[in-house]
């Protein structure tokens, strides 16, 4: 008995000590020097920094010590008020994780951070106590999409499949709202309980359930509050959210490059972590806003000429540039008009805004397209504004003329000739201020008219 309880044990052991030897050592715990970091100030302000960890083959969460966060190797901080930030950035490896605090001292205030019109726009402004709430356009076709290619003026469009209006009713995406607060850059996510997301995720929410006649999935989730945004400017501007939060259908990001940003609409597109060359995109307009027709809140197209002092045309901007109308800032000389389009060029080449008209452009007797420009924060600049007319039911069917700027501090009227372009063919005029310029210059536009 007490050689067969010995050989037990001895068996359990070797077998034990076999198991051990087999298994793979989860590696060295990360050190303090493993979460070292570095940052700089952005070229937009010295009260935005732009950091970057020591290491980028690790999980690295960021704490920017002003009620921002993020994930990944590289984060933006955007300090508007003076002072101390104690900012962390905590690493992850299959060893452990490690975390490491320095200090960041903003010398100034830089308060026109607040005011930046994304900002305003997307969260209603350091006035709105409440922040601004968004919402699927869900009524309007083109609200959800994705594309394999990119095509276009526009950069990519969601070319493959653009769902129709009210097309997936109870899949958990129209009845999730997205409040976005300027105070602490708060973000907080109603899902009312479930939301609306790609098959390839079903496995990170459990309970999910497959979609009767698709491949998507509707999961679980409680309410995110007191998540953050970010939004990051460059060559694509980005919008940034934290944690479990994310924006309409999931595909396991939380970064979406903003197409287009105005009071009524917020147009984005993002990638698929299962799959880079898939493109998806959702459209979204404020809580309680009806658009007239259209996706966003399009309008059916106004009449040249336009002025900006009545109803807003309805421009709408693209690559990353914004479109807003303003208080003339400059009502001398050849403007005097109380109110203008003012355009912060996005940093893409190719960034503009654009108006649909009412009906298609007669070139039979005048041939040009006039308006009135300022560059109001490089007006030495100079440089070109591309002009192109479109059909809005074939962009490709266009023509364009480029319009050097006169290096000025003041208004200049312009002309764009189309002589020699066909009639009855365009109700779209795109402005590219800025045009072939990586710049991100502030331009303001006016009195359009045709000529």
């Amino acid at each position: 008995m007490k050689k067969s309880i010995l050989f037990l044990v001895t068996a359990v052991i070797l077998v034990f000590s076999s198991c051990r030897e087999d298994d793979p050592t989860l590696g060295p715990a990360p050190t303090l020097a493993d979460a070292a970091f570095t940052y700089s100030a952005s070229s937009t302000s010295p009260n935005i920094l732009e950091f970057k960890a020591a290491r980028t083959d690790v999980v690295a969460i960021w704490d920017f010590g002003n009620g921002t966060s993020a994930e990944g190797p590289t984060g933006t901080g955007t300090y508007p008020n003076k002072g101390v930030y104690a900012v962390t950035l905590t690493v992850f490896t299959k060893g452990g994780s490690a975390k490491r605090t320095d200090s960041i001292v903003i010398a100034a205030d830089d308060f026109a951070l607040l005011n930046d019109p994304l900002f305003r726009l997307l969260s209603g402004g350091i006035d709105s106590v409440n922040g601004k709430t968004w919402v699927l356009d869900s009524a309007n076709a083109g609200h959800y999409g994705v594309t394999y290619s990119e095509v276009g003026a526009f950069g990519y469009l969601p070319n493959d499949y653009s769902a129709p209006g009210n097309n997936h009713n109870g899949w958990g995406m129209y009845d999730d709202r997205y409040n976005f607060n300027l105070q602490g850059f708060q973000f907080n996510m109603i899902t009312n309980g479930n939301v609306c997301i790609d098959n390839l995720q079903a496995g990170n929410f459990p309970g999910a359930t497959q979609i009767s006649g698709s491949e998507d999935y509707i999961a679980p989730l409680p309410n995110q509050i007191g998540e953050n945004w970010t939004i990051t400017k460059g060559v694509d501007t980005t919008l940034t959210v934290s944690g479990r939060s994310f924006m309409g259908f999931y595909t396991g990001v939380r970064v979406y490059k903003i197409l287009n940003l105005t009071e009524n609409e917020l147009y984005l597109r993002y990638t698929d972590a299962s799959n880079a060359f898939l493109q998806w995109y959702i459209r979204l307009i404020p809580e309680g806003y009806v658009p007239t027709s259209g996706g966003g809140g399009g309008t059916t197209g106004v009449a040249l000429p336009i002025d900006f002092e009545g109803a807003d045309p309805g421009f709408t901007s693209f690559n990353g540039s914004t479109a807003s109308i303003v208080n003339n800032p400059n009502a001398v000389g050849v403007n005097t008009s109380s109110n203008v389009l003012e355009t912060i060029k996005g940093a893409s080449n190719d960034a503009g805004i654009y108006v649909d008209l009412d009906s298609k452009l007669d070139f039979s007797a005048n041939t040009k397209i006039a308006f009135k420009l300022f560059n109001s924060t490089n007006p030495f600049l100079g440089g070109t504004c591309r002009v192109k007319l479109e059909d809005t039911t074939d962009p490709q069917n266009s023509v364009e003329v480029d319009v050097s700027l006169v290096a000025t501090p003041a208004w200049i009227q312009y002309e764009a000739d189309f002589t020699g372009s066909a009639s009855g063919q365009y109700d779209r005029i795109v402005f590219f201020p800025g045009w072939g310029t990586t710049g991100t210059d502030t331009y303001n536009l006016d009195d359009i008219e045709q000529k």
